[in-house]
C-alpha cells in the first residue's frame, strides 16, 4: 500500500513511517485527526462549494469532519493514494446527498400542501390538524433532544428564515443549521416509522 506524497499530512515519510500513519488514521488518532482538519478544511469547502454555499455550506463541511473523526469505517475506507482526492470526494457526494434530501423534503411538502387544498371540508382539516398536533407532540416528547425544541419551534412550526431563527434563539447560524439537518434526520426516521405501523 503506498500513500501518495501530494500532503504535508505524510510526505517524506518513508513506507513504514507511511504504515504507521494510515494506522493512526484508521484508529482515529485525536493528533492525526487534528492535523487533517487543519490542512485539509479548505479542500473540504471547495468540494462543498462546488454544490452549496453559505450555512448549508458550513453545516456539510461540518458533517463531513464529524463523520471522518466519528465513523471508524469512513476512515477505513481510505487506504492509500491521494488523501486530498478521497476527502474533496467523500465531501462533494455528502454534498449532493444533502441537495437530494432538501428536494425530496420540499417535493413532499408542496405534495402534502396540495393534498390538503383538495380536502374542502372544515371537519376533515380539523381533525387532520389535530392528528398533526398529536403526532407532532409525540415526536417531540419520545424522539426531539430536549436541547433541540427551540430550533424544531422556530423552523420547523412557526417556520421563521433562518437568520431570524438563529437570531431569536441567541445562536450562530451554523449552529442552527447543523441541528435543523439532525432533527430532519430524527423527524424522518420517526414518521418513516409511524408509515410502518397500522
Amino acid at each position: 500500500m503506498r500513500v501518495e506524497t501530494d500532503n504535508a499530512l505524510y510526505s517524506g515519510l518513508g513506507a513504514e513511517r507511511e504504515e504507521l500513519w494510515l494506522t493512526g488514521f484508521h484508529a482515529g488518532n485525536r493528533p492525526v485527526l487534528e492535523r487533517c482538519y487543519r490542512e485539509l478544511y479548505p479542500t473540504v469547502q471547495r468540494a462543498v462549494g462546488r454544490v452549496l454555499s453559505g450555512a448549508d455550506q458550513e453545516t456539510v463541511i461540518h458533517e463531513v469532519f464529524y463523520r471522518l473523526i466519528s465513523r471508524e469505517e469512513l476512515r477505513r475506507s481510505f487506504r492509500g493514494g491521494s488523501l486530498k482526492a478521497w476527502m474533496a470526494t467523500v465531501a462533494y457526494h455528502l454534498a449532493l446527498d444533502y441537495v437530494r434530501r432538501q428536494q425530496r423534503e420540499q417535493g413532499a411538502l408542496e405534495q402534502a400542501g396540495g393534498l390538503g387544498m383538495q380536502e374542502s371540508t372544515e371537519t376533515r382539516e380539523f381533525s387532520e390538524e389535530s392528528d398533526a398536533r398529536l403526532l407532532i407532540e409525540r415526536f417531540q416528547r419520545e424522539c426531539l433532544p430536549a436541547k433541540w425544541h427551540g430550533v424544531f419551534e422556530v423552523r420547523f412550526l412557526r417556520q421563521l428564515p433562518q437568520r431570524d431563527a438563529a437570531r431569536e434563539l441567541g445562536i450562530h447560524r451554523t449552529t442552527l443549521a447543523y441541528q435543523e439537518m439532525r432533527i430532519r434526520a430524527l423527524l424522518k426516521r420517526f414518521l418513516l416509522r409511524e408509515g410502518d405501523t397500522p
